[in-house]
């Protein structure tokens, strides 16, 4: 006969059930569960030394959040997967940063700020690094035996917990970047089951990583030009050459995606720097 007890797994590779939203959000800030975040991505590239960013608890609860550095790399698809040690072109940017608190405490509705510090770039190579700052939530631990216990002493209970987490990251940026964008095997697929879908692939080539937004219009014979999707936070990360998309297009009354051309417009967030631009003929 088995007593039991109340078990909360933050443990088994509770990372399977960790929430970790990254990098591809349309507006300004990043939000997990209760967590906000200000702003979604820090870039230092040697006009400042220290960076704040602000959290913010936008539930009815108290939170507590531990900070961390946690390394990541960039699949050609977009996803991320977490690893240890650098590789060839890609190096951490943790070892030269400073943060502060380690561990924050939000009441409902309460914001505080996290410092974050630039040191000892005297010592750094022309390129990119790159780590990712992690805010973890931390659940309050309840003590074995204080929860109420099931009639039933044959049978287990087991309450199982998520752990939400959100990471974005620190990007340090040493000397001049000599990276450049080119969009390549463009297909516009028409035999999706709902919108059609914009396939592509993004090429880099150089020692940074870039991010920015990504539009699509439709240029007709008659050469009316259609605003058909956009796409915004996308990063191509060192060391990566490529990143493979698909888009969805919107369809709309009058277009015809079977004549006309694509015109396809890869910038920056402020849209001073055209990183890309592309034709696509539809004939």
């Amino acid at each position: 006969m088995i007593k039991s007890t109340l078990m909360v797994f933050n443990v088994l590779k509770l990372v399977s059930a960790l929430i970790l939203t990254n990098l591809l959000v349309c507006s300004s800030a990043l939000a997990q569960g209760d967590l906000m975040i200000l702003p979604k991505r820090l870039v230092f590239d040697g006009t400042q030394r220290a960076q704040e960013i602000s959290l913010a608890n936008t539930g009815s609860d108290s939170a507590t959040y531990a900070i961390s550095m946690v390394q990541y790399k960039m699949t050609e698809n977009g996803s991320f997967e977490e690893i240890t040690e650098a590789e060839e072109g890609l190096n951490f940017a943790s070892d030269y940063l400073r943060y502060y608190p380690r561990r924050v405490v939000l009441g409902p509705n309460e914001a505080q700020t996290v410092r974050v510090q630039v040191t000892k770039t005297g010592s750094l190579l022309e390129g990119e690094y790159r780590s990712h700052i992690y805010f973890r939530a931390v659940e309050e631990q309840t003590a074995l035996g204080s929860d109420a216990e099931d009639d039933n002493t044959e049978s287990i209970s087991i309450n199982i917990k998520a752990v939400f987490g959100i990471s974005i990251p620190v990007i340090i940026r040493q000397g001049v970047s000599t990276t450049k964008i080119a969009i390549s095997n463009v297909n516009l697929n028409l035999e999706e089951e709902t919108n059609p879908v914009l396939e592509m692939i993004v090429n880099r080539n150089g020692n940074m990583s870039v991010y920015g937004n990504l539009s699509v219009k439709h240029i007709s014979s008659e050469g009316k030009k259609t605003d058909v999707g956009t796409v915004k936070g996308i990063a191509i990360y060192t060391p990566n050459k490529l990143r493979k998309f698909r888009l969805p297009i919107n369809p709309i009354e009058g277009v015809n995606f079977n004549s006309g051309r694509l015109e396809i417009t890869f910038k920056s967030e402020t849209d001073k720097n055209i990183y890309a631009e592309s034709l696509h003929d539809l004939n």
